[in-house]
């Protein structure tokens, strides 16, 4: 049955990969996402799970693609630098076809940063972050319930898509503490894993999981069938959230902590009298295009905020009718640099 809680966000993203079936995480702490480690080291051992701190990150990548490698579910999570040690590894994973899941609490770059919140890392999420032309599944969530439903949602759309899949939050979320509803995993229906490497009888067939493809044209079969599966994931996949979108004559578009705050901003506007709506992509990989898409057919005038100096606003260019503006406001990341509600409703105005 379900239990209202209250939790901070890394604790949702733990307890919401033990109710999806996850038993194995590897990790290694940094601020700020060690609570997810220091709940699992706790809770998954009971369960009878497995719960390694790594040498390194770079270890904690790897193992995290054996097990996944034999069909079971698994988690790492990190923030910052230690994502980018990660990189090489979630290659071989999408090179692999393998799925999994990576939680990628943001803190301030480039190099060993800080702590503060920061969304800089858009880019190297959405895009891939390591080599060779790949994409994983990137969820944004705002609030802990999100990291609770979108940890379970990103294990489920891995398996279906064998896709690795990223729970994107920053510091913001990550650290605070709100009401949970702590709800069953959901019955989705998700294909056997018969790729699995487990072991075989004599006579069986031998499963073979790699990403190393040297047979003529294989690597370019390998290539297009992948971006039909971003297609796919791009058709169907796709998800969002509108507030007060209908009338309005100014969308403001963020995601994470900055829509969060965006909201009260677009609050202060209406009670002004102004006609100012919020799109939210809660997807960022796949990116809701048809969504801008629909939304700038009416309204020509777009406001993105991020907590960096301009990531996702690219991705909103490409997306809105060739004839609506978009404009940018960014902080980026340091001591005090999240945006206060009036400073929002200050560029609300300037831009209405």
């Amino acid at each position: 049955m379900s239990e209202k809680l209250f939790v901070k966000g890394n604790e949702a993203v733990a307890m919401a990969a033990i109710e999806a079936g996850c038993r194995y995480y590897f990790g290694y702490p940094i601020t700020p996402q060690s609570d997810i480690p220091e709940y699992l080291s706790r809770e998954l051992p009971p369960l009878g799970g497995e719960f390694i701190q790594a040498e390194s990150e770079i270890g904690a990548i790897n193992m995290l693609l054996g097990a996944s490698a034999t069909g079971v579910r698994a988690m790492t999570s990190s923030s910052g630098p230690g994502i980018s040690l990660k990189q090489e590894g979630i290659s071989y994973m999408a090179g692999s076809e393998l799925p999994g899941v990576i939680v990628d609490i943001m803190r301030a770059g480039p190099g060993l940063g800080g702590i503060d919140a920061s969304q800089a890392d858009y880019f190297q999420a959405t895009r891939g972050g390591g080599h060779g032309g790949y994409r994983i599944i990137v969820l944004a969530p705002a609030s802990v319930q999100e990291m609770y439903d979108l940890t379970m949602l990103a294990f489920d759309l891995s398996d279906l898509y064998r896709i690795p899949a990223m729970v994107l939050a920053d510091s913001v979320i990550g650290q605070m503490k709100e009401s949970l509803t702590a709800h069953p995993r959901p019955q989705t229906a998700l294909p056997a894993k018969e790729w699995a490497v487990r072991g075989r009888e004599a006579g069986e067939p031998q499963n073979v999981v790699k990403s190393l493809y040297l047979g003529d044209g294989e690597m370019e079969a390998f290539h297009w069938k992948m971006h039909a599966r971003y297609q796919e994931l791009a058709e169907k996949e796709n998800r969002w959230e509108e507030v007060q979108t209908e009338d309005a004559k100014l969308v403001v578009t963020a995601f994470g902590s900055t829509a969060r705050i965006a909201k009260t901003a677009i609050a202060m506007a209406r009670e002004a009298g102004m006609k100012v709506g919020l799109l939210r992509p809660i997807t960022l990989f796949p990116f809701p295009r048809q969504a801008y898409e629909a939304i700038s057919r009416n309204c020509k005038n777009f406001l993105t905020i991020e907590l960096s100096t301009g990531q996702m606003v690219e991705d909103v260019r490409l997306s809105v009718a060739r004839d609506a503006e978009v404009s940018f406001y960014g902080r980026p990341p340091g001591a005090g640099s999240l945006p206060t509600p009036e400073e929002l409703f200050e560029q609300i105005k300037k831009r209405y």
